[in-house]
């Protein structure tokens, strides 16, 4: 695989951006090994997809380019086949899920694709993109289960190796199982002493339930944030190479990925997908490998839906305890209220939301109640706040 990994190298050298590898200062002291991140989702279409796409449409007879391109997709495949296809001039039929993000169907068609919109999941729109390829005779791309695309993703492992030789830990998500595949195979036909983890959400363990199988096999359709890896079936190619090359798989939650979206927010200003995430979500987790001193966490992507982020960002607040719901009965007289708030902004809290509640069976006459829900800098501060308003007699619950 190396071999045809370095080929694709060369191919999309011109064509694809060289993603920065950062190190980060914060993530280092918060797991006490130097902790670099492959920043993927800053690549062409958003995700490392485009690398695959590329190698694997430019490989294409002269016959096959003409008659045109389709595949099926979630969205970072399919964005990655309709850019690449557009760039070397091919048309491109992609066959998505109805249930596809709008900023992801909307950025495909951007890309110049003509869009199928079939089935709830990606099996059904994948079966159906299958069948539509021998009935127009267009030349299919897979989304992972292929040499040329394992070898086009193979080259984030080449790039890796190029900024950081001793790397020593490379954290990798996994859906079908290409990217792991194609980084894996450089990094390991390359130089001993480097492990590779990969990471699945909780609520799609396709390449574990896999591994403890002996084979692929199919899992139960689960929702989760995660889209991006969210597969009903790892690869036969991608599983053979993932079983050889890959040194453990582990699962992490879906709080835990909404938590790794908002720090690589904050602390890093970089807008990551759920898949993109997941890396980093295991090492919050504690479930990487000890004794790692380099480890590298592969952002695989960046394409999330703004009103998905907002609810993400809820998520990963309440996780760490920065989000606080309070309830408390006031008076209800002018001035009651402003004297609460004014309490509250006093303790440093940021009001986001209160509702009064003047109809309840329990309330005595001229009174209400209050749900107020707070921006807090964490849990003990949650617990000033909560010990502050007993002490002026307010009571909280």
């Amino acid at each position: 695989m190396l071999d045809l990994i370095k080929a694709a190298s060369l191919k999309i050298k011109s064509v694809m951006t060289h993603t920065p590898l950062i190190y980060s200062a914060y993530l280092t002291r918060l797991y006490g090994f130097d902790c670099y991140l492959k920043l993927e989702n800053l690549q062409k279409t958003g995700s490392f997809k485009a690398r695959g796409a590329f190698n694997k449409i430019s490989s294409l007879s002269g016959a096959e380019k003409s008659r045109g391109v389709i595949t099926a997709s979630l969205g970072n495949h399919a964005q990655g086949v309709a850019w690449a296809a557009s760039h070397l001039g091919v048309k491109s039929l992609i066959v998505m899920p109805q249930t596809t993000a709008i900023v992801k169907f909307v950025a495909t068609k951007g890309y110049g694709a003509e869009i199928i919109l079939y089935g709830n999941y990606f099996d059904e729109a994948y079966e159906y993109a299958k069948s539509l390829a021998k009935e127009r005779s267009l030349a299919f791309i897979p989304p992972f289960d292929d040499d040329l695309v394992i070898a086009g993703q193979g080259t984030i492992g080449l790039e890796i190796l190029a900024a950081l030789p001793d790397a020593d830990l490379v954290v990798v998500p996994i859906g079908g199982g290409g990217l792991i595949s194609g980084i894996s195979s450089a990094l390991k036909e390359s130089r001993t002493g480097v492990s590779v983890v990969g990471v699945e959400a909780e609520a799609s363990q396709s390449c574990i339930a896999s591994l403890k199988a002996g084979h692929p096999v199919d899992v139960e359709r689960k929702t989760t944030i995660a889209d991006g890896i969210a597969v009903k079936k790892v690869g036969d190619k991608t599983f053979s190479i993932i079983k050889n090359y890959v040194d453990d798989v582990v699962a992490v939650g879906e709080e835990t990925i909404s938590a790794a979206i908002l720090l690589l927010l904050e602390r890093k200003k970089l807008i990551v997908e759920g898949a993109g995430a997941a890396p980093l979500a295991a090492a919050m987790e504690d479930k990487l490998p000890k004794g790692a001193k380099k480890a590298v966490f592969v952002l695989s992507g960046g394409n999330i839906d703004v009103t998905m982020l907002d609810r993400v960002i809820r998520a990963g607040m309440l996780k760490e305890g920065r989000i606080m719901r309070l309830s408390t009965v006031v008076e209800d007289i002018p001035g009651s209220l402003a004297r609460l708030t004014a309490e509250i902004a006093g303790l440093r809290a940021n009001i986001l939301h209160i509702i009064h509640q003047r109809e309840a069976a329990d309330l005595p006459v001229r009174m209400i109640r209050l749900e107020i829900i707070l921006e807090v800098e964490g849990e003990d501060h949650a617990e000033r706040i909560y010990k502050a308003l007993e002490e002026k007699e307010y009571v909280v619950r």
